[in-house]
């Protein structure tokens, strides 16, 4: 194992002696020790982190969003097996990008349409980041629920169980995430049209890879459906409603498609839901919050049935019954650093920190208990005679 100077450190890499004194005051890179008289020394594992760093940052991620990246650095594999999918995933756009300005370079009459295309193509570079950390965010989240829930039915089996597909010929699943639902549960597909959507493109790509062709899966909005009225037997929305920026927009468009009598399955958590994670988090820093919205508010089991009785009747609501009990830290941490609040921001610098936290709370108590408040709305298409 080398060590290095701050200088040699910075030399070695190409980047200012400035840039690295920054991150080591902001926690992102810290050298491996530091001497009596305050001189820093870098390892060549240092290095590793550094050049990780230095390449998720050329891809467009934030400071913020790095942090958690490279908080666990030791499987080399998977780092660099993420940094190739990423470049390849650009080295791609910019070649399309290329070959659309070579295009409309050789085009006399360059058309409106053209340069619309142009102005869209120029802008995907933003997506790909977007669609990584969107699938990433959702992997971690339901990996945390796998590892760790006492009951081992899991949630989305236990969901495909509830569903009566003797009464299914045409489904639309909104928000069919990475396609987990459908992985180890499947169905007679004869005779039947299984549509699964995602206002991403990325999803919907991941899910049309794992899947195959058995499954029409197409990116769209829930609150604009694209498709004609009364056109399925079946809507499934698990854990989607609360993510609509208009939820009535959503749930009139949902009732514009359904077939008379036809079923929708939603899904929504409680307010006690993961309750001790927030807890945890605000107790590290009362700053944090993991949602920018209580979504239990916006469309939770406390008030599901009514904003649901406008559009629905025979509405039923089903409890699953669950828990987590957390046994390591870096599975929770991925977690926390996957929603959609403002803990990036505050947890990035203080990553070490929190995860020593975090491990004194494992020691103390053997393992961390968190409450599932999770369930399902079954309810038929209200019929207006």
């Amino acid at each position: 194992m080398n060590y290095y100077k701050t200088g040699q450190f910075a030399k070695l890499a190409n980047v200012s002696e400035r840039t690295i004194r920054y991150y080591d005051k902001i926690g992102l890179l810290k050298p491996s020790f530091v001497m009596e008289n305050g001189y820093r020394q870098y390892s060549d594992l240092d290095l590793l982190k550094l050049q990780k760093i230095l390449s998720l940052k050329h891809l467009g991620f934030s400071i913020e969003e790095i942090f958690p990246m490279v908080m666990d650095n030791t499987n080399l594999k998977e780092s660099f097996d993420l940094q190739i999918n990423l470049i390849e995933d650009k080295i791609s756009h910019l070649q399309s990008l290329k070959d659309a300005l070579k295009r409309a370079s050789q085009t006399p009459d360059l058309s409106w349409n053209m340069i619309l295309s142009l102005v869209q193509l120029s802008n995907e570079e933003t997506n790909i980041i977007e669609q990584y950390k969107n699938a990433k965010n959702l992997n971690d989240r339901i990996s945390l629920h796998e590892k760790y829930s006492i009951n081992k039915q899991g949630w989305f089996n236990w969901l495909f169980n509830q569903i009566d597909f003797s009464k299914v010929n045409r489904l639309l699943e909104l928000g069919c995430g990475n396609g987990k639902l459908w992985q180890e549960n499947r169905i007679e597909l004869r005779n039947r049209e299984i549509f699964l959507s995602d206002i991403s493109e990325g999803m919907v790509e991941e899910v049309r890879n794992k899947l195959g062709s058995d499954f029409n899966c197409i990116v769209a909005d829930a609150e604009k459906i694209p498709f004609k009225d009364s056109y399925f037997d079946t809507i499934i929305a698990n854990h989607v409603l609360f993510y609509l920026n208009d939820l009535n927009l959503g749930l009139k468009e949902i009732d514009r498609v359904l077939k008379s009598d036809g079923i929708l399955y939603c899904s929504t958590y409680g307010k006690n839901h993961m309750k001790e994670i927030t807890e945890i988090v605000q107790n590290f820093d009362s700053r944090i919050n993991l949602s920018n919205h209580s979504l239990y508010d916006i469309f939770g089991l406390e008030n599901g049935e009514d904003i649901l009785s406008k559009y629905f009747s025979n509405i039923q609501r089903m409890d699953y019954q669950d828990s987590l009990e957390i046994t390591e830290s870096k599975p929770l941490i991925d977690y926390i650093m996957s929603c959609h609040g403002n803990q990036n921001e505050i947890l990035g610098p203080r990553l070490n920190e929190f995860k020593e936290y975090i491990e004194a709370l494992l020691k103390n108590n053997g393992k961390i208990v968190v409450t599932k408040q999770a369930g399902l709305f079954v309810c038929r298409k209200r019929v207006i005679q």
